[in-house]
Protein backbone atom coordinates (compact mmCIF):
# COMPACT_ATOMS: atom_id res chain seq x y z
CA UNK A 1 0.00 0.00 0.00
CA UNK A 2 2.96 2.83 0.57
CA UNK A 3 3.36 2.25 -3.61
CA UNK A 4 -0.97 3.35 -3.68
CA UNK A 5 -0.39 5.50 -0.95
CA UNK A 6 2.81 7.55 -3.01
CA UNK A 7 0.80 7.94 -6.02
CA UNK A 8 -2.52 8.96 -4.07
CA UNK A 9 -0.22 11.96 -2.84
CA UNK A 10 0.99 12.53 -6.16
CA UNK A 11 -2.50 12.44 -7.63
CA UNK A 12 -3.67 14.99 -4.89
CA UNK A 13 -0.45 17.46 -5.64
CA UNK A 14 -1.64 17.46 -8.87
CA UNK A 15 -5.21 18.92 -8.05
CA UNK A 16 -3.61 21.13 -5.97
CA UNK A 17 -0.95 22.38 -8.59
CA UNK A 18 -3.90 23.00 -11.15
CA UNK A 19 -6.85 24.02 -8.87
CA UNK A 20 -8.67 21.47 -10.10
CA UNK A 21 -11.97 20.02 -8.81
CA UNK A 22 -11.22 16.54 -10.23
CA UNK A 23 -8.75 14.13 -12.28
CA UNK A 24 -9.83 12.16 -15.21
CA UNK A 25 -7.62 8.75 -15.83
CA UNK A 26 -8.76 7.00 -19.19
CA UNK A 27 -5.68 5.96 -20.58
CA UNK A 28 -4.96 2.53 -20.07
CA UNK A 29 -1.04 3.19 -19.22
CA UNK A 30 -2.34 5.80 -16.28
CA UNK A 31 -4.96 3.12 -15.11
CA UNK A 32 -2.04 0.69 -14.68
CA UNK A 33 -0.04 2.97 -12.93
CA UNK A 34 -2.67 4.43 -10.63
CA UNK A 35 -3.41 1.06 -9.24
CA UNK A 36 0.30 -0.55 -9.04
CA UNK A 37 -0.04 -2.71 -11.97
CA UNK A 38 -3.71 -3.58 -12.60
CA UNK A 39 -4.50 -4.24 -16.21
CA UNK A 40 -7.93 -2.47 -17.41
CA UNK A 41 -7.64 -2.80 -21.48
CA UNK A 42 -9.43 -5.67 -22.76
CA UNK A 43 -8.93 -4.65 -26.55
CA UNK A 44 -5.04 -4.63 -26.31
CA UNK A 45 -4.66 -1.84 -29.33
CA UNK A 46 -6.55 0.36 -27.59
CA UNK A 47 -5.04 3.60 -26.13
CA UNK A 48 -7.82 4.78 -23.57
CA UNK A 49 -9.57 1.37 -22.26
CA UNK A 50 -13.41 0.45 -20.50
CA UNK A 51 -12.61 1.87 -17.24
CA UNK A 52 -12.24 5.52 -15.58
CA UNK A 53 -10.59 6.42 -12.31
CA UNK A 54 -12.19 9.90 -11.44
CA UNK A 55 -9.86 11.45 -8.76
CA UNK A 56 -11.44 14.65 -5.84
CA UNK A 57 -9.95 15.74 -3.28
CA UNK A 58 -11.82 13.57 -1.24
CA UNK A 59 -12.79 10.58 -3.17
CA UNK A 60 -11.55 8.65 -5.51
CA UNK A 61 -13.80 6.98 -7.79
CA UNK A 62 -13.44 3.88 -10.46
CA UNK A 63 -15.70 4.46 -13.29
CA UNK A 64 -16.70 1.19 -15.69
CA UNK A 65 -19.60 -1.20 -16.93
CA UNK A 66 -20.95 -4.25 -15.34
CA UNK A 67 -19.37 -6.47 -17.84
CA UNK A 68 -15.45 -4.94 -16.17
CA UNK A 69 -16.18 -4.52 -12.15
CA UNK A 70 -16.47 -8.52 -11.06
CA UNK A 71 -12.58 -9.11 -12.82
CA UNK A 72 -11.40 -5.33 -10.91
CA UNK A 73 -12.97 -5.84 -7.57
CA UNK A 74 -12.03 -9.58 -7.52
CA UNK A 75 -8.79 -10.05 -8.98
CA UNK A 76 -7.53 -6.49 -9.69
CA UNK A 77 -8.73 -5.69 -5.49
CA UNK A 78 -9.83 -2.45 -6.47
CA UNK A 79 -12.38 -1.99 -3.83
CA UNK A 80 -9.87 -2.86 -1.20
CA UNK A 81 -7.17 -0.19 -2.71
CA UNK A 82 -10.07 2.19 -1.78
CA UNK A 83 -11.73 3.19 -5.20
CA UNK A 84 -15.32 3.65 -4.70
CA UNK A 85 -17.11 1.71 -8.20
CA UNK A 86 -19.98 3.32 -10.23
CA UNK A 87 -20.78 0.57 -12.23
CA UNK A 88 -23.54 1.14 -15.04
CA UNK A 89 -25.24 -1.90 -17.82
CA UNK A 90 -23.23 -2.44 -20.91
CA UNK A 91 -26.52 -1.37 -22.56
CA UNK A 92 -26.99 2.26 -21.20
CA UNK A 93 -24.98 5.34 -21.59
CA UNK A 94 -21.71 5.86 -19.87
CA UNK A 95 -22.00 7.32 -16.46
CA UNK A 96 -22.20 11.09 -16.59
CA UNK A 97 -19.10 12.71 -14.16
CA UNK A 98 -21.29 15.87 -13.14
CA UNK A 99 -23.58 13.66 -11.37
CA UNK A 100 -20.33 13.98 -9.08
CA UNK A 101 -18.71 17.22 -9.63
CA UNK A 102 -20.87 19.85 -11.21
CA UNK A 103 -18.00 22.43 -11.48
CA UNK A 104 -15.08 22.83 -13.54
CA UNK A 105 -12.22 22.83 -13.77
CA UNK A 106 -10.79 19.29 -14.41
CA UNK A 107 -8.05 17.57 -15.88
CA UNK A 108 -7.80 14.46 -17.94
CA UNK A 109 -4.79 12.53 -19.05
CA UNK A 110 -6.37 12.90 -22.98
CA UNK A 111 -7.99 15.18 -24.57
CA UNK A 112 -11.41 15.52 -23.11
CA UNK A 113 -14.26 17.96 -23.54
CA UNK A 114 -13.99 20.79 -20.68
CA UNK A 115 -10.94 19.07 -19.12
CA UNK A 116 -7.40 20.96 -19.10
CA UNK A 117 -5.03 18.47 -21.10
CA UNK A 118 -2.61 17.00 -18.67
CA UNK A 119 -0.89 14.38 -20.71
CA UNK A 120 2.51 14.99 -20.86
CA UNK A 121 2.34 15.70 -16.94
CA UNK A 122 1.06 12.47 -15.99
CA UNK A 123 3.67 10.80 -18.28
CA UNK A 124 6.58 12.28 -16.19
CA UNK A 125 4.68 10.71 -12.70
CA UNK A 126 4.59 7.40 -14.70
CA UNK A 127 7.88 7.27 -15.88
CA UNK A 128 9.88 7.96 -12.45
CA UNK A 129 9.53 4.70 -11.24
CA UNK A 130 9.79 3.96 -7.64
CA UNK A 131 11.98 1.12 -6.11
CA UNK A 132 9.23 -1.70 -6.40
CA UNK A 133 8.37 -0.83 -9.97
CA UNK A 134 12.05 -0.78 -11.05
CA UNK A 135 12.01 -4.17 -9.48
CA UNK A 136 8.81 -5.02 -11.27
CA UNK A 137 10.27 -3.67 -14.62
CA UNK A 138 13.75 -5.87 -14.41
CA UNK A 139 11.66 -8.97 -14.08
CA UNK A 140 10.03 -8.09 -16.53
CA UNK A 141 13.47 -7.63 -18.95
CA UNK A 142 14.53 -10.68 -18.05
CA UNK A 143 11.49 -12.29 -18.93
CA UNK A 144 11.16 -10.46 -22.41
CA UNK A 145 14.93 -11.24 -23.09
CA UNK A 146 14.19 -14.90 -22.34
CA UNK A 147 10.63 -15.19 -24.56
CA UNK A 148 12.89 -13.33 -27.64
CA UNK A 149 16.37 -15.97 -27.12
CA UNK A 150 13.44 -19.16 -27.57
CA UNK A 151 12.14 -17.75 -30.58
CA UNK A 152 14.77 -16.46 -31.72
CA UNK A 153 16.76 -20.12 -31.59
CA UNK A 154 13.25 -21.56 -32.89
CA UNK A 155 13.54 -19.92 -36.24
CA UNK A 156 14.53 -21.61 -39.27
CA UNK A 157 14.71 -20.70 -42.66
CA UNK A 158 11.31 -21.26 -44.49
CA UNK A 159 9.01 -20.41 -41.44
CA UNK A 160 6.67 -17.05 -42.88
CA UNK A 161 7.37 -13.82 -41.05
CA UNK A 162 3.83 -14.94 -39.26
CA UNK A 163 5.23 -18.10 -37.88
CA UNK A 164 7.91 -16.09 -36.53
CA UNK A 165 5.61 -13.82 -34.78
CA UNK A 166 3.56 -16.74 -33.48
CA UNK A 167 6.56 -17.78 -31.57
CA UNK A 168 7.09 -14.79 -29.89
CA UNK A 169 3.40 -14.25 -29.07
CA UNK A 170 3.53 -17.81 -27.65
CA UNK A 171 6.88 -17.43 -25.45
CA UNK A 172 5.46 -13.93 -23.73
CA UNK A 173 2.16 -15.03 -23.39
CA UNK A 174 3.08 -17.93 -21.58
CA UNK A 175 4.56 -15.77 -19.05
CA UNK A 176 1.49 -13.17 -18.60
CA UNK A 177 3.44 -10.48 -21.02
CA UNK A 178 1.51 -9.07 -24.20
CA UNK A 179 3.28 -8.37 -27.00
CA UNK A 180 1.74 -5.27 -27.89
CA UNK A 181 4.33 -4.33 -30.72
CA UNK A 182 5.42 -8.04 -32.44
CA UNK A 183 7.61 -7.00 -35.39
CA UNK A 184 9.26 -9.21 -37.96
CA UNK A 185 11.09 -8.84 -41.23
CA UNK A 186 13.22 -11.66 -43.37
CA UNK A 187 15.74 -10.71 -45.75
CA UNK A 188 15.15 -7.31 -48.19
CA UNK A 189 12.13 -6.31 -45.93
CA UNK A 190 14.90 -5.46 -43.18
CA UNK A 191 16.38 -3.22 -45.29
CA UNK A 192 13.01 -1.83 -46.83
CA UNK A 193 11.00 -0.91 -43.59
CA UNK A 194 11.40 0.48 -39.84
CA UNK A 195 8.12 -1.30 -38.83
CA UNK A 196 7.73 -4.21 -40.50
CA UNK A 197 4.63 -5.91 -39.54
CA UNK A 198 4.52 -9.46 -40.38
CA UNK A 199 3.30 -10.73 -43.52
CA UNK A 200 3.33 -14.39 -45.50
CA UNK A 201 6.63 -14.29 -46.90
CA UNK A 202 9.05 -16.91 -45.92
CA UNK A 203 12.52 -16.66 -44.34
CA UNK A 204 15.96 -17.07 -46.65
CA UNK A 205 18.69 -16.00 -44.47
CA UNK A 206 18.73 -13.18 -42.32
CA UNK A 207 15.32 -11.80 -40.04
CA UNK A 208 14.46 -9.20 -37.44
CA UNK A 209 12.40 -9.90 -34.41
CA UNK A 210 11.24 -6.45 -32.68
CA UNK A 211 9.43 -6.69 -29.17
CA UNK A 212 7.93 -4.15 -26.74
CA UNK A 213 6.24 -6.88 -23.77
CA UNK A 214 3.71 -5.47 -21.72
CA UNK A 215 3.06 -7.15 -18.19
CA UNK A 216 1.92 -5.45 -14.81
CA UNK A 217 1.22 -2.27 -17.19
CA UNK A 218 5.04 -1.28 -17.47
CA UNK A 219 6.28 -1.92 -21.18
CA UNK A 220 10.19 -3.00 -22.00
CA UNK A 221 11.66 -3.44 -25.50
CA UNK A 222 14.22 -4.89 -27.64
CA UNK A 223 15.15 -6.35 -30.94
CA UNK A 224 17.53 -9.17 -32.04
CA UNK A 225 18.73 -9.78 -35.43
CA UNK A 226 19.75 -13.96 -36.59
CA UNK A 227 21.23 -14.48 -39.94
CA UNK A 228 21.65 -18.27 -41.84
CA UNK A 229 25.02 -18.70 -43.44
CA UNK A 230 27.87 -16.20 -44.09
CA UNK A 231 26.75 -12.64 -43.30
CA UNK A 232 27.20 -10.19 -45.73
CA UNK A 233 30.25 -7.50 -45.17
CA UNK A 234 27.42 -4.59 -46.11
CA UNK A 235 25.23 -5.83 -42.63
CA UNK A 236 28.54 -6.30 -40.93
CA UNK A 237 29.77 -3.26 -41.19
CA UNK A 238 26.27 -1.16 -40.69
CA UNK A 239 25.47 -3.43 -37.73
CA UNK A 240 29.00 -2.16 -36.46
CA UNK A 241 28.19 1.25 -36.79
CA UNK A 242 24.59 1.10 -35.21
CA UNK A 243 26.58 -0.32 -32.19
CA UNK A 244 28.46 2.22 -31.61
CA UNK A 245 25.94 4.95 -31.84
CA UNK A 246 23.63 2.55 -29.63
CA UNK A 247 26.27 2.83 -26.91
CA UNK A 248 26.78 6.97 -27.42
CA UNK A 249 22.92 7.07 -26.94
CA UNK A 250 23.41 4.91 -23.60
CA UNK A 251 26.58 6.19 -22.40
CA UNK A 252 25.14 9.65 -22.65
CA UNK A 253 22.08 8.82 -20.69
CA UNK A 254 23.04 10.19 -17.33
CA UNK A 255 21.39 12.38 -14.91
CA UNK A 256 21.78 16.06 -15.67
CA UNK A 257 21.65 15.88 -19.28
CA UNK A 258 18.00 16.14 -21.01
CA UNK A 259 17.30 13.71 -23.41
CA UNK A 260 17.82 16.34 -26.54
CA UNK A 261 21.11 16.94 -25.26
CA UNK A 262 21.27 12.83 -25.80
CA UNK A 263 19.43 12.98 -28.91
CA UNK A 264 22.20 15.32 -30.55
CA UNK A 265 24.55 13.20 -29.68
CA UNK A 266 23.33 10.39 -31.34
CA UNK A 267 23.20 12.71 -34.33
CA UNK A 268 26.53 13.40 -34.32
CA UNK A 269 27.29 9.43 -34.16
CA UNK A 270 25.11 8.79 -36.87
CA UNK A 271 27.65 11.48 -38.80
CA UNK A 272 30.81 9.87 -37.52
CA UNK A 273 30.03 6.48 -38.98
CA UNK A 274 29.78 7.85 -42.05
CA UNK A 275 25.78 7.40 -42.39
CA UNK A 276 24.25 11.18 -41.53
CA UNK A 277 20.88 11.06 -42.70
CA UNK A 278 19.76 7.64 -41.36
CA UNK A 279 18.37 8.92 -37.92
CA UNK A 280 15.57 11.34 -40.40
CA UNK A 281 14.11 7.49 -41.17
CA UNK A 282 13.05 6.49 -37.59
CA UNK A 283 12.73 8.01 -34.31
CA UNK A 284 15.57 6.96 -31.64
CA UNK A 285 13.57 5.98 -29.13
CA UNK A 286 13.49 7.58 -25.64
CA UNK A 287 12.14 7.07 -21.75
CA UNK A 288 9.90 4.10 -21.10
CA UNK A 289 7.58 3.19 -18.55
CA UNK A 290 3.85 2.41 -18.82
CA UNK A 291 4.12 3.01 -22.65
CA UNK A 292 6.75 1.78 -24.91
CA UNK A 293 8.05 5.02 -25.51
CA UNK A 294 6.25 8.11 -22.60
CA UNK A 295 8.03 10.50 -24.58
CA UNK A 296 9.99 10.02 -27.86
CA UNK A 297 13.61 12.34 -27.68
CA UNK A 298 13.77 14.62 -31.06
CA UNK A 299 16.24 18.06 -30.67
CA UNK A 300 13.75 19.76 -28.37
CA UNK A 301 13.85 17.41 -25.74
CA UNK A 302 13.86 19.11 -22.56
CA UNK A 303 13.02 16.55 -20.33
CA UNK A 304 16.18 16.00 -17.72
CA UNK A 305 17.10 11.89 -17.06
CA UNK A 306 16.81 10.88 -13.55
CA UNK A 307 18.43 8.41 -11.56
CA UNK A 308 15.27 5.39 -11.56
CA UNK A 309 14.21 5.96 -15.07
CA UNK A 310 14.12 3.57 -17.78
CA UNK A 311 15.36 3.95 -21.39
CA UNK A 312 14.91 1.93 -24.57
CA UNK A 313 17.00 3.35 -27.54
CA UNK A 314 16.59 1.98 -30.95
CA UNK A 315 19.39 3.24 -33.35
CA UNK A 316 18.99 1.70 -37.05
CA UNK A 317 20.79 2.16 -40.30
CA UNK A 318 18.97 0.66 -43.31
CA UNK A 319 18.71 -3.33 -42.67
CA UNK A 320 20.08 -3.28 -38.80
CA UNK A 321 19.30 -2.09 -35.85
CA UNK A 322 20.55 -2.14 -32.04
CA UNK A 323 17.70 -1.86 -29.24
CA UNK A 324 17.77 -2.88 -25.56
CA UNK A 325 15.69 -1.25 -22.44
CA UNK A 326 18.22 0.36 -19.86
CA UNK A 327 18.21 1.09 -16.38
CA UNK A 328 19.72 4.71 -14.93
CA UNK A 329 21.36 3.15 -11.80
CA UNK A 330 23.27 5.73 -9.39
CA UNK A 331 26.64 5.22 -10.98
CA UNK A 332 26.37 3.88 -14.49
CA UNK A 333 23.36 2.36 -16.69
CA UNK A 334 22.27 -1.23 -16.68
CA UNK A 335 21.06 -3.46 -19.80
CA UNK A 336 17.83 -5.20 -18.44
CA UNK A 337 17.02 -7.35 -21.84
CA UNK A 338 20.55 -8.69 -21.94
CA UNK A 339 20.59 -12.22 -23.31
CA UNK A 340 22.83 -14.64 -21.65
CA UNK A 341 25.34 -16.01 -24.14
CA UNK A 342 24.25 -14.06 -27.32
CA UNK A 343 27.23 -12.78 -29.33
CA UNK A 344 28.10 -9.46 -28.77
CA UNK A 345 30.27 -6.29 -30.58
CA UNK A 346 32.32 -4.48 -28.37
CA UNK A 347 33.05 -1.07 -29.08
CA UNK A 348 34.29 2.23 -27.39
CA UNK A 349 32.13 5.39 -26.41
CA UNK A 350 33.31 8.22 -24.69
CA UNK A 351 36.41 5.81 -23.25
CA UNK A 352 33.96 3.31 -22.04
CA UNK A 353 33.89 -0.47 -23.19
CA UNK A 354 30.17 -1.55 -24.21
CA UNK A 355 28.89 -5.03 -25.58
CA UNK A 356 26.03 -4.54 -28.17
CA UNK A 357 24.61 -7.56 -29.46
CA UNK A 358 25.72 -9.17 -32.63
CA UNK A 359 23.76 -11.03 -34.70
CA UNK A 360 23.31 -14.40 -34.21
CA UNK A 361 24.54 -16.60 -36.98
CA UNK A 362 24.00 -20.28 -37.41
Amino acid sequence: MQEYAFKQNQLKALLERHKLNGLLLNRVSSISWATCGVNSAVNTATTNGPVRLFITKDKNYLITKNIEAPRLEQEGQLKTQGWEFIVTPWHEPDFDLREIIADAPLGADYSHPGAIDLTAEISRLRSNLLPVEQARFKELGGQCAAAMAKTIHAIEPGMTEFEIASLLSFETEKQGIKAIVNLVATDERIFKYRHPLPTEKQLDRYAMVVLCGRKWGLVCSLTRLIHFGKIPVEIQNKLKAVARIDAELIKNTRPGKTTGEVFSQAVLAYQSEGYPDEWQLHHQGGITGYEPRESVASPQSKQMIQVGQFYAWNPSISGVKSEDTIFVGETENEVITGIEGWPTIDVIAGGIDFQRPAILQK
